[in-house]
Order: C-alpha cells, then structure tokens, then sequence
C-alpha cells in the first residue's frame, strides 16, 4: 500500500502545483524544492520531475498559469479603469503567480505554453490602453496605466500600503486612475 501511494497520485501535478504556491506565497520562490514538494505529495522525491523536469520547469508552468488567469480575469473588465481593478484583484488572490509571473529569470521564457499565455493577457490588456489615447502614443499610455497598477498591486502586497489604505483596496485603485485618467475614452463613469 506505501509504495502505491508513493508512485500514484490522483492528481501530482496539480498537488505539486498548489504545494509549490502555498511555498512560494508563504517563503517565496527561492525556498521551492521538488524534494520538499514530493514529500508534501506523499509521493518519492523523483516523482515531480516526471511532469516538471527541474525547478525552472516548475516554475515556468506557474508562469505560464498565472497568465492565463491574469488573461481570464482582464477579459471582463469593461474598461481601462476596470481592468486596473481587475489587475489589483489578480494580484491580491493570486500573490505567488503574480510574484512568479513578473520575474522572468526564474523560468524558461521561450515556453510555448507560457508565451502563448502571456500574449493572451498582453493582447487584454492593449485592448482596455487603445481607447486611453487615440491622439498619442499607445505605448507610452500602456506603460503609465502598467506603472500604476503594478506598482499599486506590488505595493499592496508586500504591505507597504497598510497604512495608507484605510478601505477597500479596489475602491482606491479606482479613485487613483480618476485622479491620473481624467474621464474620457476608454474611462468608466
């Protein structure tokens, strides 16, 4: 019976998956070993490199499943300021993709999977910026409008905004973009 237990799992790549987030949330990414992650498995030390093949494996396929989620939840945002919101969001439920995602020397950045995730969330978020500004560069608005989301959503998550935000993060987001989008284009109401 141990050693089936050891070599079968219902499903290891998602155990292995949902292990290595609760590290990276709890330590962050630099404390992920597949050693540990197998015996939180209950499965032998060599089992998650069947599906990972090394750590940077490991954490390429969370790269690549935060952007899919980012891209997921940006799809529903109606607009730019939204979609802001919906960035902040993301980051406040999804702490360890978010910490993955935007640090590109941890994984393969040449992986299919996750170049075709993050065009997928790249392609949602240009699309809230086009309306931003029809007259002026839509690179230089998408940048502005990425500073001031990632920068609130990497604020808010190490804790730097504790005292600061004394009510609901995504309600200040939003008053933030009024104050530095004035209403117009691509602006909600």
């Amino acid at each position: 019976m141990t050693s089936d237990r050891a070599y079968h799992h219902g499903d290891l790549r998602r155990a292995v998956l949902t292990a290595a987030l609760d590290v990276i949330r709890t330590e962050g990414p630099g404390a992920l070993s597949l050693r540990d992650l197998a015996r939180r498995a209950g499965v032998s030390h060599a089992a998650p490199a069947h599906h990972f093949k090394d750590r940077t494996g490991l954490l390429t396929a969370i790269a690549a499943e935060g952007y899919d989620l980012f891209a997921d939840a940006l799809a529903g945002a109606p607009d730019l300021r939204e979609r802001g919101v919906a960035y902040v969001r993301f980051a406040a439920t999804h702490p360890a993709h978010f910490q993955v995602m935007f640090q590109p020397d941890l994984y393969r950045t040449d992986d299919p999977d996750l170049l075709a995730a993050k065009d997928r969330a790249t392609a949602e978020l240009r699309a809230g910026v086009a309306a931003l500004s029809p007259d002026g560069d839509p690179r230089l608005s998408g940048i502005a409008a990425w500073s001031l989301a990632h920068g609130f959503a990497t604020l808010l998550l190490s804790g730097n905004l504790d005292d600061a935000v004394d009510r609901d993060a995504e309600d200040v987001f939003r008053d933030l973009g009024r104050l530095l989008f004035a209403e117009g284009p691509g602006a909600a109401g």
